[in-house]
């Protein structure tokens, strides 16, 4: 059909046309959608800060909508080929470099969305070192009289391109759209042609002697004519009876559309694999065949989703957490912050069980061996909370508690006979009446202490 070559569609630069897409074409809104929110649906697990502070900025993330808004990054830069979201700090100049540090308490107020039409790349200045070397240091707004530095910019742009292809598209990527579109424009003709077919699915024919020559006559034959078949359709609508002449003949035909399910089907799964999306998530279709189950295509659909967020993601949500750190508690997180996505397959009952079960053995057997102490192994347990919702009583304050006790038993490594239960040394026996303070276990006795001329007894 295109005469054996492939040219570019310039579909990434018709903003109306991909703006009805989207607004009119259901799929095409999946296709940008679904990725979006499954990027961010399960959310982030902190690591390396306090559990009050990570639930604060947990809920800190939610309340400011701040997860909304990266998912809209995402969505028009899967739509338009390019979005940038502007990190919104009150009082700074939006022209400079955003420094984390800078941002006083409470200064922190959100990220807005510019998609590739409300923000223009300024291609006079160009960043020049590092790994974004040669994309626009500035942006311009043009509705708002904004120039944003690119610090204060997350990036999200739909399919990469090649560096001359980037540079004609002003350094934004193309609508994940135009890749799709040659496949989309066979299934919207065979649903559309399959709905016409069932209007056809019944026909009725009626043989009327001397047709032609009424039709020619014209006149009252013709008049005579209509008028005896709008009684006809008046009567097999009301009482289901078809009034002819003694010559006529009436005929009824249906038809039978085999292999158009199929066919549809077949549109619909290279849908599937020009967007990547399995069939079950784009088009909520059952899967087909014996013994499927779609549980292989859900899972490399997630793992195609956890390397997007790696490669997409991290980097622009890296620095969000950054802001949000200095801007609720006044200071940088610890060199150890880091944050972890949340995997998007949830576990049933049965394998929370199962899986709690293994990992609370494993765990154990650790600790048994002495592989792991006691503190450690809590700190495990918290883990298989996270993940099963069992052991969810195990505190921070029990892990230092027990932390304490480890520390006590390092000072004082002869401490005695370990407990069997704690893993730590039992603490020691209460003192007796006239006994020495610096005794230790196998000391000999001292000689008895005579109290008015009497050994006392132990």
């Amino acid at each position: 059909m295109g005469g054996g070559s492939y040219v570019r569609s310039g579909l990434t630069r018709n903003y109306v046309a991909l703006d009805a897409m989207y607004r009119g074409s259901w799929i095409v809104g999946q296709a940008v959608d679904a990725v979006a929110e499954d990027m961010t649906r399960a959310g982030i697990s902190l690591m390396g800060v306090e559990p009050e502070k990570a639930a604060e900025m947990q809920r800190k993330l939610t309340r400011m909508g701040l997860w909304q808004g990266i998912t809209q990054n995402i969505k028009w830069g899967r739509l338009y080929g390019g979005s940038i979201g502007v990190i919104m700090v009150d009082g700074q100049n939006l022209q400079t470099p955003l420094r984390p540090e800078t941002v006083g308490k409470d200064q922190f107020s959100g990220i807005k969305i510019f998609d590739r039409w409300s923000a223009s790349p300024n291609l006079t200045y160009k960043i020049m070192e590092g790994m974004q070397m040669g994309l626009p240091e500035y942006y311009n707004i043009p509705r708002l009289g904004l120039t944003i530095h690119h610090s204060r910019c997350i990036r999200q742009i739909g399919i990469d391109l090649p560096f001359n292809e980037a540079e004609r598209e002003e350094f934004w990527g193309a609508s994940i759209v135009e890749r799709v579109y040659d496949r989309l424009v066979p299934f919207d003709t065979a649903t559309a042609g399959a709905s016409q077919l069932l209007s056809r699915a019944h026909l009725r024919t009626v043989s009327v002697d001397g047709l032609r020559n009424i039709l020619a006559q014209g006149g009252i034959a013709e008049e005579n004519l209509i008028k005896m078949f709008a009684l006809m359709r008046s009567l097999q609508s009301n009482e289901g009876i078809t009034l002819l002449d003694k010559e006529d003949n009436f005929e009824a035909h249906s038809y039978t559309f085999s292999g158009i399910e199929g066919l549809i089907t077949q549109f619909a799964q290279q849908i599937s694999g020009a967007t990547g999306i399995p069939l079950v998530r784009l088009m909520g279709q059952s899967p087909a065949g014996l013994n499927s189950t779609g549980e292989s295509d859900m899972r490399m659909y997630y793992d195609n989703i956890a390397q997007q967020q790696e490669s997409r993601l991290r980097y622009g949500l890296q620095r969000i957490l950054d802001v949000l750190h200095q801007s609720m508690y006044g200071k940088p997180p610890e060199k150890d912050f880091d944050f972890s996505f949340n995997p998007l397959k949830q576990l049933d009952a049965k394998e929370k069980a199962e899986t709690a079960d293994k990992m609370t053995k494993a765990i154990t057997e650790a600790y048994g061996e002495d592989l792991i102490d006691r503190p450690t192994a809590m700190k495990e347990l918290q883990r298989v909370a996270e993940i099963c919702g069992i052991f969810g009583s195990v505190t921070p304050e029990m892990i230092k508690e027990a932390l304490d006790l480890v520390e006590q038993a390092k000072l004082d490594p002869d401490g005695g006979e370990l407990d069997p239960l704690t893993g730590l040394p039992k603490p020691p026996p209460p003192m007796l009446p006239g006994a020495d303070p610096a005794a230790k276990p196998g000391d000999k006795a001292k000689p008895a202490v005579k109290v008015d001329g009497q050994e006392a007894s132990e």
